[in-house]
């Protein structure tokens, strides 16, 4: 086994208890918001707005990596502030406390993401970019599967949401401790990088890369936030006990699926995005306009999504931007890419509330302008992978 694979399987361990702690608490996060006195309205602009910091921040810290060098002790920052986040929702008595650790949660991502992806991507050239990026989703996948299921377990039990939220402080802490020893193992990460870097513009980013950029933002504004998802579930169709069983089946469907993607990224390149993204499409009907079963269904195609935005969207940056310009890279495109997505959780709040078809025509259609853009892209990206 070689060094670059080592090491994602490493950061993909981590990542597994990353997503069981964070995740398992996401699974909740709109009827515990409920419970404590928020609107779908409110539950779905804390969501977009989670987001927003989610995604937003990383105009900071992609930049702020590329600039200093400081890929470790960001990504560690930001890890730490995260983990922090998650057990503290325990001590939250009220919906304006609960949010502001959700969107602490989602800060502590955005800080560590860029800088995390650059070093997954030196070490996933030799691999493919797309194999590399869907190892890694596989495993965080994984524990995004399990920890929803260990919340589901608990509150079966009788356990409240506290306590639930109290339990995820043992997956965080292992979270620390595995990125310490990453730390130690692989100081420079870059250095498992051997081929050259891809050919682009010295003076900015190609074209292709703000094409792709305005296709993903028009995806991430119509793909709306599971804090809504399990809100509808359990307000309309009276799923309580399913919501976190719901999010761990979407999680499932999403690790599973990022390998088999990963695989045909890297054979067929950014053209797989166009069936994708209309398959992806399809969660706003089921979710919303169907029964239990459909619901259920929706629920899966709602994580096929979420595998594709967290395993082919990132991989497909690094073929369009030179190696010392990928954090910028990065961070810039996943920045505004959370902007859409809290712009377009806001407005499919205010339509949830005044007429569901109208949302679900909203969600439908955004991410379907985006398949002629995909398109181009990847008519363009052939004589770069050639």
């Amino acid at each position: 086994m070689n060094k670059g694979l080592r090491f994602i399987l490493l950061i993909g361990v981590l990542s597994f208890f990353a997503d069981f702690a964070y995740e398992g608490a996401r699974s909740v996060t709109g009827p515990f918001l409920g419970i404590l006195g928020a609107s779908a309205f409110v539950v779905s602009v804390v969501a977009g707005f989670g987001e927003l910091a989610g995604y937003g921040l990383r105009l900071v810290s992609g930049p702020l990596a590329e600039r200093t060098g400081k890929f470790w002790p960001i990504t560690i920052v930001g890890y730490v502030v995260q983990m922090a986040a998650v057990p503290l929702l325990a001590l939250a008595g009220n919906w304006q406390t609960a949010a502001a650790l959700i969107v602490l949660e989602r800060a502590g991502k955005a800080t560590r993401n860029p800088p995390r992806d650059v070093m997954l991507s030196h070490a996933g050239r030799g691999m493919g970019f797309g194999w590399a990026f869907g190892i890694h989703e596989a495993l965080d996948q994984a524990g995004a599967l399990i920890g929803p299921l260990v919340i589901a377990a608990i509150l079966a039990a009788h356990g409240s949401y506290q306590q639930a939220f109290a339990v995820l402080a043992i997956p965080a802490a292992i979270v620390i401790v595995l990125l310490i020893l990453a730390r130690v193992l692989y100081p420079t990460p870059q250095n498992l990088e051997h081929a050259p870097p891809p050919v682009a513009p010295s003076n900015g980013f190609a074209p292709v890369y703000w094409l792709y950029l305005c296709g993903a933002a028009l995806v991430a504004a119509g793909f709306a936030d599971f804090a809504l998802i399990s809100y509808h579930f359990g307000q309309s169709l009276g799923m309580h006990a399913w919501l976190p069983i719901s999010y761990a089946i979407a999680m499932a469907c999403g690790g599973a699926s990022s390998l088999l993607f990963g695989k045909l990224f890297d054979r067929f390149g950014t053209i797989v995005l166009v069936p994708l993204t209309v398959l992806s499409a399809a969660f706003a009907p089921l979710v919303f306009f169907g029964n239990f079963s459909l619901a259920i269904v929706g629920a899966a195609v709602w994580g096929i999504g979420m595998g594709v935005h967290e395993s082919i969207v990132p991989a497909a940056v690094a073929h369009m931007v030179p190696q010392n310009r990928r954090a910028s890279a990065y961070g810039i495109f996943t920045g505004v890419y959370g902007i859409a997505w809290f712009l377009g959780s806001a407005i499919i709040g205010l339509l949830y509330l005044k007429s569901v078809t109208l949302m679900v025509i909203f969600c439908v259609a955004t991410q379907l302008l985006a398949i002629p853009i995909f398109a181009l892209v990847a008519r363009r990206m052939i004589p770069e992978r050639a």
